[in-house]
C-alpha cells in the first residue's frame, strides 16, 4: 500500500485538513479585505461548496461578516462580500520601554482599536512593579475593547532586551536580568481580573515586534520583503526581515545592532562593552551631545528638532555624528544580509531629516554592491504605526488567523 502524504503530514485526517482549509479561507478574506465566496474558491483552489461550508463556520463563530453584494461581471446572481469581523477575537499588545509603557488592542483586520500610553521612567524600578503598571494599563484597554465587542484572546509583550523562553535574559537600559516577564505579567493581569479566565501571555524583543508591525501594516514596506528595521529610543533596537520572515538567530537574539561596536576604545556601555553604537547614536547620546541633556525626558527629542530647525550648531553636529556612526553600522549589516531597504523608526523617524544625509553618505561609500549609491530611496522612514505595541498585538492576531479552529472551540458564539 502506498504511503500517501500531504503538506500537512502523512495521511492527514479530515479534521486536520479542514482546520488547515479554515485558516486558508480566513487568511484569504483577511488579505483581500473584501472578497466573495466564488473569488475565494478561485484563489485557494477549493470547490465552491467546500468554501461555502468553511465560510459558514467562520460566520457562526464571528471571524467574518457578510457585507453587501457585488457583481462579478459575469452572468448569474451577485455574490455576497465577506470581510473579517470588527468584533470578536482580537490581540492585546504591550510595549515596555525605558521611558514609556504602551498598550493596544488590534482587531482581526489589523486595525488599532484601543491605544493607551503612559510616559514614565522605568529605570531602577523593580520589574514586578513595572509589569504591574503595564497590567493595570492592559486591564483598562481590555475594558475598552469589551465595550466595542472585542475579545482579545492573548497578550504579547515586547521588551527592549534579549528575550527567550518567556524570560528577559537581559535588558541593559532597563537594568533587568533573568526576569520571567510572561509569568509576572500573566499573574498581575489575573489579580486585576479574578473573574475572567487567564489570558495567555507571550513575549519578544521590542524591535522584533516593531519590525513585524512594519511588515504587516506599513505602507513603506509595500512590495519590500527584506529590510533592516532600526528603532531609536533610549537605546537602539534592530530587527532583520528576510523574504517576509523575521530573522531570529540560533537563540532568538539576532538584530542587536545597538551593541555593534563602532569604536573599541569608546565609552563604556550598559551592556558591559565599550564603543557600542548606542553610545553615539542612541537618544541619550544625541541629547547629551546636543547640550540638551537626558534629564529633558520625552520632551528632549522635540527640543532637539526645534534646535535643528534653527540651525543650532551643537544640535546639527550631534546628528551629523550620530548619522555617520549609524551609517557605518548599517553598512556592515547591509553588506552581510543584502536587504532591499533600511527602515528608521522610533525617534529616528522624527529626526530623519537631519540623520539621513550622513547615513546615506556612509551607505553609498561602504556598501560594496553599489546599489545604495544608485538608489537613495532604500533608506526610508518607518510608518507611524504605533510601533512595537501594535506589532505585538498583531502577533496574537496572526495566531488566530493561522488556526481559527483552536479559538472557535473555546470561544462563545457571537449573539
Amino acid at each position: 500500500m502506498k504511503n500517501h502524504t500531504t503538506a500537512l503530514g502523512p495521511k492527514a485526517d479530515k479534521v486536520t485538513v479542514r482546520r488547515h482549509n479554515l485558516s486558508l479561507v480566513l487568511r484569504t478574506v483577511h488579505d483581500a479585505g473584501e472578497v466573495t465566496r466564488a473569488q475565494i474558491a478561485t484563489r485557494v483552489g477549493l470547490t465552491r461548496a467546500a468554501v461555502s461550508s468553511l465560510v459558514e463556520q467562520l460566520l457562526v463563530h464571528g471571524f467574518v461578516t457578510e457585507w453587501g453584494k457585488t457583481s462579478s461581471g459575469q452572468a448569474g446572481r451577485p455574490g455576497t462580500v465577506l470581510k473579517v469581523a470588527r468584533r470578536g477575537p482580537a490581540g492585546l499588545g504591550v510595549e515596555i520601554n525605558v521611558d514609556h509603557v504602551v498598550v493596544c488592542v488590534v482587531d482581526l483586520a489589523g486595525t488599532d482599536r484601543v491605544r493607551l500610553e503612559e510616559h514614565v521612567d522605568n529605570r531602577g524600578v523593580q520589574p514586578s512593579q513595572v509589569l504591574e503598571r503595564a497590567a493595570r494599563l492592559a486591564a483598562r484597554a481590555l475594558g475598552s475593547a469589551a465595550e466595542q465587542g472585542l475579545d482579545p484572546v492573548g497578550a504579547h509583550v515586547a521588551v527592549p532586551g534579549l528575550v527567550t523562553g518567556g524570560t528577559v535574559r537581559q535588558a541593559p537600559n532597563l537594568g533587568w536580568r533573568r526576569v520571567a516577564v510572561e509569568g509576572l505579567l500573566a499573574q498581575a493581569l489575573c489579580a486585576l481580573r479574578p473573574d475572567r479566565p487567564p489570558l495567555p501571555v507571550s513575549s519578544d524583543n521590542e524591535a522584533n515586534a516593531a519590525a513585524l508591525a512594519e511588515l504587516w501594516y506599513g505602507a513603506g514596506t509595500e512590495g519590500v520583503r527584506s529590510f533592516l528595521y532600526l528603532t531609536g529610543e533610549i537605546g537602539i533596537g534592530g530587527a532583520l526581515v528576510l523574504q517576509g520572515e523575521l530573522l531570529r538567530g540560533a537563540h532568538g537574539f539576532a538584530g542587536e545592532i545597538g551593541h555593534m561596536v563602532v569604536d573599541p576604545d569608546g565609552p563604556l556601555c550598559r551592556c558591559g562593552a565599550r564603543g557600542c553604537l548606542e553610545q553615539y547614536a542612541g537618544q541619550a547620546a544625541l541629547l547629551d551631545a546636543s547640550g540638551i541633556g537626558t534629564g529633558a525626558g520625552v520632551l528632549g527629542v522635540a527640543e532637539l528638532q526645534r534646535r535643528a530647525r534653527r540651525a543650532d550648531p551643537a544640535a546639527l553636529s550631534a546628528m551629523e555624528r550620530a548619522g555617520r556612526e549609524l551609517g557605518v553600522a548599517v553598512s556592515g549589516a547591509v553588506n552581510l544580509f543584502d536587504p532591499d531597504a533600511v527602515m528608521l523608526g522610533g525617534v529616528y523617524r522624527e529626526l530623519m531629516e537631519w540623520l539621513a544625509p550622513a547615513v546615506e553618505r556612509e551607505l553609498a561609500r561602504r556598501v560594496v554592491s553599489g546599489l545604495w549609491r544608485e538608489d537613495r530611496t532604500r533608506l526610508r522612514a518607518a510608518s507611524a504605526l504605533g510601533g512595537a505595541a501594535r506589532g505585538a498585538a498583531g502577533v496574537v492576531v496572526r495566531e488566530v488567523l493561522s488556526d481559527p479552529a483552536a479559538y472557535a472551540e473555546h470561544a462563545p458564539r457571537p449573539a
